[in-house]
């Protein structure tokens, strides 16, 4: 189709590009010093690599992957701090875990409950793993008020049993925020009060500002490592990724 065509032709054309750029800046794939023939301009290096990438197109995927790699590295490096640092007690796991996972989630989220069970099987199984959790109620006003009762929880020491008892009381309302409350065990004259505080709102104001940095598009999303993760990727893949940052040191 003509605009398949485009596309990889503009594909083609920044790939080559980038590859010539990379080998002029850093001297190569493997750092190692690049001998151009005498009289060899950018635009000579930039076709030959053009015409390498239409005769092997099998690269381009690889070549894009990698490209997003890269890019998601360098954001997750820009906010680790702030990032992995939770509110009071909303994380779950070993407090001093070497491989911190961090996952953004909505309580009206039908991913994010699918994804329960895995992140309950990594902190169970992974016994180095700290999970930290971070509100993106943007789903309506009732994924706010479970956010505004989640951070409550998080102040009692109860995040992870309120977490557990929202999702299993089904979508957010008021009902079922207060029978997750109860399952918890929460003081609920403490949560009436709790919930009013402006550090609530300046919390999930800051979540919304971490994940539109980090570019997200949705929930769930976990941040393992220098990768970001969306959706309901499984266990095996999370798995896949914190062993991945174990190799990398955490």
């Amino acid at each position: 189709m003509p605009g398949n065509r485009w596309i990889i032709g503009v594909a083609v054309a920044a790939l080559a590009g980038l590859a010539a750029f990379l080998l002029l800046r850093d001297g190569g794939a493997d750092g190692e010093d690049v001998d151009l023939p005498a009289g060899l301009e950018r635009e000579d290096l930039e076709l030959v690599i053009r015409d390498y990438i239409l005769e092997n197109p099998e690269i381009i995927p690889e070549a894009m992957e990698r490209l997003q790699r890269r890019g998601q590295a360098e954001r997750v490096s820009a906010v680790r701090t702030e990032l992995e640092t939770p509110f009071a007690g909303a994380w779950a796991g070993n407090e001093d875990g070497a491989v911190t996972v961090v996952e953004f989630f909505d309580y009206a989220c039908g991913y994010c409950r699918e994804s329960l069970e895995d992140v309950r099987r990594l902190i169970a199984e992974q016994e180095d793993v700290k999970v930290v959790f971070r509100e993106l109620p943007v789903l309506g006003a009732e994924s706010r008020e479970a956010a505004r009762v989640s951070l409550a929880a998080a102040r009692q020491g109860e995040f992870f049993d309120f977490h557990r008892a929202m999702y299993a009381a089904g979508r957010p309302g008021e009902a079922s925020i207060a029978a997750a409350g109860r399952r918890a065990g929460l003081d609920a004259a403490r949560v009436r009060r709790d919930i009013a505080d402006p550090a609530f709102d300046a919390e999930l104001a800051g979540n919304l500002q971490l994940a539109q940095q980090l570019q997200l598009s949705g929930t769930p999303v976990f941040i393992v490592g220098d990768q970001i993760l969306e959706g309901a990727v499984g266990y095996d893949r999370l798995l896949e990724a914190v062993e991945e940052a174990r190799r990398q040191g955490g």
